[in-house]
């Protein structure tokens, strides 16, 4: 080969190999100008951040993730992890700078920390019998007049009770801990992400405005049992049992929405394994239990009494009582959960449940929809790629639009949407899934096609 076309095949092997880093890169900048700009709006300089700017920024943060995957789709083992991981944990750095948008439950998580060093449980106290106690110092008087239901004991699990409590050694009163912390395993979680599912549709989760805005931004801690059942399901896939129970134990703690998956973890499960998840629940319980209290008594009445930006339990209490309808949806979700166990039963040795289908029917029948609830659907849909899926990521955004947000206009009540917001939110989500079932079926009738050619 001449030294010229030598020294221009060089040259073309360079920019190959260049061009995916740049492309992230670039992604990766504008995206991070579009968080920086979100969390110095967040701060609300004059008045509470607008929906419609949150919207416009949500939009600009979105257009690198698809930009970068669409680059990607066809040649995922082309993106480069380290600036994939390097770009994600800069977005969600950018939290630490902006308050919580939209969300006021952080103050509660800061007020249990604080009751837990100081009393040695969370639970079993209303905040609102704070109020006049002059022994509460007063940053923490102030955090106080913003917790929402003053009047009702906390709800969050063990789990993230410690979480709380840790974040409240390193910083009394400041959200900064936690943030951290939380960043810290939703960063471990991609990494999980990384090792058993496509790099691309990692990515869809790593730089996913949602899980960015609720983890970040927001402090929701359902990161944490999210990860934590993650690492669970992992761990039995290497038949490591023990440790699969433990870590089902803490998600479990975190939250009970692990207990969806807990059959496909502890059946066929030898004794040891039953044990260790037996034991470590119990032993996240039983330092409160022994105070005479836990957060199950809040979570009954949160179970029996809310209800919001609920889907299918919003169309049936149109025409059911509450009760009957919470009936009805329980009795087709367990239907739906044992016949799909019995069918995973039958599936090869170490293949990890549809957590995505699962997750996704659930949201679609709890009268409690919030769009963090989305963090126990997402790691799974990078795993089973959907349209759908990565549809209601960003749909679920549109349920911050109600009447404490718009500023009371329309006469809504705090947490009431306006009559469009629902329809539009699931209505596009159910679009995506018929675009999902139309590709299942042309690529089946293309399969069909060829091997009836020969």
């Amino acid at each position: 080969m001449p030294p010229n076309q030598a020294i221009g095949a060089m040259g073309s092997h360079r920019l190959l190999h260049a061009t995916p880093n740049r492309v992230v890169d670039l992604g990766g900048l504008a995206g991070l100008l579009g968080y920086a700009a979100l969390a110095w709006y967040s701060q609300g300089t004059t008045a509470a951040p607008e929906l419609w700017a949150f919207f416009a920024l949500i939009g600009w943060v979105s257009l690198p993730v698809a930009m970068v995957f669409a680059f990607f789709c066809r040649t995922p083992d082309r993106l480069p992890i380290p600036r994939l991981m390097i770009w994600a944990a800069l977005f969600r750095l950018c939290g630490l700078f902006g308050v919580p948008l939209f969300e006021d439950d952080w103050f509660r998580y800061l007020w249990d920390g604080y009751r837990f060093m100081e009393t040695g449980t969370p639970y079993g106290f209303a905040p609102a019998e704070a109020f006049a106690d002059p022994s509460v110092p007063p940053a923490f008087q102030r955090l106080l007049d913003q917790i929402n239901y003053p009047d009702l004991p906390t709800i969050y699990g063990p789990t993230t009770q410690y979480a709380f409590l840790a974040s409240h050694v390193l910083g009394p009163g400041s959200l900064i801990p936690l943030q951290l912390l939380l960043i810290g395993v939703d960063l471990v979680l991609i990494r999980l992400l990384l090792s058993v599912a496509p790099a691309g549709f990692v990515l869809l989760y790593a730089w996913c405005p949602l899980v960015i805005k609720e983890i970040a931004f927001t402090a929701h801690p359902d990161g944490l049992g999210v990860c934590l059942l993650v690492a669970a399901l992992l761990l039995h896939r290497r038949d490591w049992m023990v440790g699969a129970a433990a870590c089902l134990a803490l998600a479990v703690g975190a939250k009970v929405f692990a207990l969806l998956l807990a059959p496909f973890i502890l059946f066929r499960s030898p004794p040891r394994a039953w044990l260790a998840f037996i034991g470590v629940l119990g032993l996240l319980y039983a330092p409160f239990l022994v105070q005479g209290s836990s957060d199950w008594a809040a979570l009954a009445i949160f179970a029996e009494t809310w209800e919001f930006n609920a889907a299918l339990y919003g169309l049936l209490i149109l025409w059911l009582p509450p009760l009957n309808a919470k009936l009805a949806l329980g009795a087709g979700l367990a239907a739906f959960g044992i016949a799909y166990w019995l069918r995973h039963q039958r599936t090869a040795v170490g293949e990890l449940p549809r957590g995505d289908w699962i997750f996704g029917l659930f949201l679609l029948a709890v009268p409690v929809i919030n769009p963090w609830y989305a963090l126990w659907l997402l790691p799974f849909a990078a795993l089973w790629p959907s349209w759908w899926a990565w549809t209601a990521a960003w749909a679920l955004l549109l349920s911050y639009i109600t009447g404490a947000n718009l500023g009371g206009v329309a006469g809504l009540e705090a947490f009431a949407h306006p009559a469009w917001v629902r329809p539009a939110e699931f209505g596009v989500v159910f679009l995506a899934l018929c675009a999902d079932a139309w590709r299942r079926y042309s690529a089946q009738s293309n399969q069909t096609k060829r091997i009836a050619n020969g």
